[in-house]
């Protein structure tokens, strides 16, 4: 067996991973890399195995504001770039701090186990294309993402059509002729609902709950870099955000989506500029929550019925971690409880990166949870006196870092975060532990 006892095993190859594969590197800590595709990329690579990609998608926030801060995008990329442009993206930032070298592609693992408690180690075994292998590492580091594994819902009764998850979407020819029902109005169903406009024989969008929109540019600008630098508390934010809103959207009541029933930012908002355009013109027609399914009829709970030929379920994923028990996460609930979504209260050895969302957090955010870790890590090794202050803190227990937000109660909230209180927690430990390295 393979003994490499003195690295972390990494998981994962897309934005996450590369992040923590780039912070490991620079902290001098030792690590393998794997990924279940050929190439670097993660779910923006359409052609990797379980990426979940679309043919027309595109950020929904912009490049500034979503890029890594020491490697921006090309200035020639649009504002808001599609899967093609974030694949080359992710390939030129692999290669220009020199990551590849540390990964196994084509390598999926299949097992994580320790081989004891906190720092004796973990036997990882995976397999590619030349069978099955195992190795014992000194700890592992989970980035698959968050975005592979579907929440499917189910439905009263049986339909007689086309029954998919959003998944299994790629291509807008897939609606041809159709009567197609999105199901759920997230970022992905509406940008889905609108491709299926253009397409489908008639197009209807099924609601359990209202959101609030928000256009794409306010201003002439990404709406996502208005207020710049200025930190507003919630309250506050809540109401200049809000008169925005109804001063450039108006109220989503009157293109016949329902009134939300919490607060602004209570759940993710929803960034598209045209699904409110396109209700407005009745290309889109709004329904309410499906009650059953008979044959190719879809009966509702406002007591209305329709025909559908295809039914595709917009209503997100759900963290899927199948190579280790759930157990050995912390998990409790709808997901692992973890000290800044990342690190295990008790093991110094086991990490999960990424399993974290938050209204403009970005990839620097997600490059800043990474670079925490991996100070952390270095600094045990060096026996600082930052990481023993940061091993005790974790210890303590579990606190989301939600900032005082009421965040509704459902599967994909349950590791959402408030930006400014996670990165202002975050970043405090950086620099902590960036002292204790100095001293």
């Amino acid at each position: 067996m393979l003994e490499t006892r003195e690295k972390f095993a990494l998981i994962g190859a897309g934005p996450m991973g590369l992040a923590a594969a780039k912070v490991l590197k620079e902290q001098g800590v030792g690590f393998d890399g794997f990924e279940l595709h050929s190439d670097v990329g993660g779910l923006w690579d359409i052609d990797a195995p379980r990426s979940t990609m679309y043919e027309s998608a595109h950020l929904i926030s912009s490049k500034h504001m979503t890029e890594f801060e020491d490697f921006p995008m090309d200035e020639d990329v649009a504002e808001y770039p599609s899967h093609h442009d974030l694949k080359g993206y992710f390939r030129r930032f692999a290669d220009h701090f020199g990551l590849r070298e540390h990964y196994h592609f084509n390598a999926e693992v299949t097992s994580l186990a320790p081989l004891g408690g906190s720092g004796e180690g973990w036997r990882v075994t995976w397999r590619d294309g030349e069978g099955e292998h195992e190795a014992v590492y000194a700890g592992v580091m989970i980035a698959n993402g968050t975005l592979s594994e579907p929440n499917m819902p189910r439905f009263e009764g049986t339909f007689d059509g086309e029954l998919i998850h959003a998944c299994d979407y790629r291509y807008p020819s897939q609606f041809d002729g159709k009567r197609v029902l999105v199901v759920g109005a997230g970022n992905s169903g509406c940008d889905i609902a609108v491709d299926a406009i253009h397409h489908a024989k008639r197009t209807d969008l099924s609601m359990r709950r209202g959101y609030y929109f928000v256009p794409k540019y306010v201003f002439g600008k990404p709406a996502d870099t208005l207020g710049g630098a200025i930190n507003l508390p919630m309250w506050l934010k809540r109401k200049v955000d809000g008169f925005l809103l109804k001063w450039f959207v108006g109220r989503p009541e009157k293109y016949g989506f329902p009134k939300p029933d919490y607060k602004l930012y209570e759940s993710h908002p929803v960034v598209n500029s045209l699904v409110l355009y396109h209700a407005g013109h009745g290309d889109l027609r709004v329904q309410p929550n499906i009650a059953r399914l008979e044959g190719k009829t879809v009966h509702f709970t406002d007591g209305t019925q329709e025909d559908y030929d295809m039914i595709l379920a917009a209503t997100g994923y759900k963290l899927h971690y199948p190579f280790i028990e759930d157990s050995l996460l912390n998990w409790q609930g709808d997901a692992p409880h973890l000290y800044l979504n990342a690190m295990h209260p008790e093991r110094d050895d086991l990490f999960v990166l990424g399993m974290i969302e938050a209204t403009g957090l970005g990839w620097q955010g997600r490059h800043e949870q990474a670079e925490m870790v991996a100070r952390y890590v270095a600094g045990l090794r060096d026996g600082t006196a930052a990481a023993k202050e940061l091993k005790a803190e974790k210890a303590k227990g579990y606190d989301r870092a939600t900032g005082g937000m009421d965040y509704l109660d459902l599967a994909r909230m349950a590791y959402y975060v408030d930006k400014a209180t996670y990165r202002g927690a975050v970043t405090k430990w950086i620099k902590r532990l960036q002292k204790g390295a100095r001293a």
